[in-house]
């Protein structure tokens, strides 16, 4: 049918509450064209998040523009009955098709400026971003348990999303999904030198914290390090690239709405293989 589309899922962030149900996570891929595009809200069950549907993965639904989001590749689910999970696509050869994927006909930014003035005119809201060279990876302690206001709310709001949870699944879901009580984020440059410091939304570095703590026995200095450890030295051996998304309250105006919402890390390819 026409209105379905096939999207590889490039982007799966960490959930988090605020007064607004619309802003828990962010799902967006790339169409087979190569194309970004945004699912929102995302019809899934919190409890199942993990495993309801994984990174590059591919998933087939019928979509439609979303009304209520301003930004350009923001769509929704029109029939979650029609929606269907598909292959996953895995990291043969080098993450060959993965990179085939993502990387084509997608310009890579490599300024922080430009890509920002795209943005506040509308012209795009999640992009693949280059940066010159990582400078750090950095935490801030935050709250440890989710405001009990913002549950409230939400559960109160619960009867906006019936349409795919019900107040239990809400309940339920959040006990079983706890909050990271870090912020983390990577400070980077671009290639006009210019430095930033843009906060980290990607659902593997929520995983990864608390895959960390468990192998630490819950020393927290000890996890963040191993989590530094991957974030710099590991990742920093690979071509790395970042996906930039807008935060919906700041796109258009703010003088930096991005936040990494994924990170992107295949091996670095050899000269040989260029030619």
């Amino acid at each position: 049918m026409k209105d379905t589309k096939r999207v590889l899922i490039t982007v799966k962030t960490y959930p988090t509450i605020s007064k607004k149900y619309d802003e828990l996570v962010c799902t967006a891929g790339v169409l087979e064209d190569g194309s970004w595009i945004r699912i929102y809200p995302m019809p899934f069950r919190k409890l199942d998040y993990e495993n309801q549907y994984k990174k590059y993965q591919w998933l087939e639904a019928p979509l439609e523009k979303n009304s209520g989001d301003v930004r350009p590749e923001s769509y929704q689910v029109k029939d979650i009955n029609r929606l269907k999970l598909l292959h996953s696509v895995g990291t043969d050869d080098n993450w060959s098709e993965r990179r085939r994927l993502v990387l084509k006909n997608q310009h890579a930014f490599t300024n922080l400026k430009n890509l920002i003035a795209k943005a506040n005119k509308n012209e795009l809201s999640l992009a693949v971003f280059k940066p010159t060279r990582i400078i750090d990876f950095l935490w801030e302690q935050t709250e440890r348990q989710w405001s009990k206001e913002k549950l409230d709310l939400l559960k109160a709001k619960s009867q906006q999303l019936s349409f795919f949870q019900t107040p239990e699944e809400i309940e339920e879901a959040f006990s079983v999904v706890p909050k990271v009580p870090y912020r983390f984020s990577y400070k980077f440059v671009d290639d006009e030198g210019t430095e930033s410091t843009l906060m980290i939304e990607d659902w593997e570095t929520g995983m990864l914290y608390w895959n960390c703590l468990k192998k630490c026995k819950n020393k927290e200095d000890q996890a963040l390090q191993q989590m530094k450890q991957k974030y710099l030295d590991d990742f920093l051996k690979k071509d790395l690239y970042l996906f930039l998304g807008t935060l919906k309250q700041f796109h258009g105006w703010a003088k930096n709405p991005f936040v990494i919402v994924g990170v992107f890390y295949p091996p670095l390819m050899q000269q040989v293989d260029l030619f």
